[in-house]
């Protein structure tokens, strides 16, 4: 008996634990948003980030930064400009075509929201 009042209290401890979590991540319960998933996908953070401290980075720039391939960074950055996170620019020197992207302000203020969540969430689970 005693055994099965201590799992119970295992499971009640981790259900509590979970539902706190909840809260912070945002359930109806909570106070947080969700998160952006536009944002919170690794290689577009990077891509956000990296053109958060630069005023604009060429395609082959972005590529370097976040190591990744030509097809995926066009994939992501497309995906960025849909949201109209990033804005892209395209021009051609002699025959040599060059993309340069740059991130919007909607892109910022879309950054800090996420920035501000992901401390919300760290700061929650830090005190517990």
């Amino acid at each position: 008996m005693a055994r099965g009042g201590a799992e119970k209290a295992v499971r009640d401890r981790r259900g509590a634990e979970r539902a706190g979590l909840a809260r912070v991540a945002g359930s109806a319960e909570g106070g947080l948003p969700d998160l952006d998933r536009v944002i919170h996908e690794r290689l577009r953070l990077g891509i956000v980030s990296a053109l958060a401290v630069n005023e604009w980075l060429s395609f082959n720039e972005l590529k370097q930064i976040v190591r990744t391939t030509d097809g995926n960074l066009s994939v992501h950055a497309r995906r960025l400009e849909e949201a109209s996170y990033v804005e892209c620019h395209k021009s051609f020197e002699g025959r040599v075509p060059k993309t340069k992207f740059r991130l919007t302000a909607t892109g910022r203020k879309a950054l800090e929201r996420y920035l501000r969540h992901m401390e919300a969430l760290i700061r929650a689970t830090r005190a517990r």
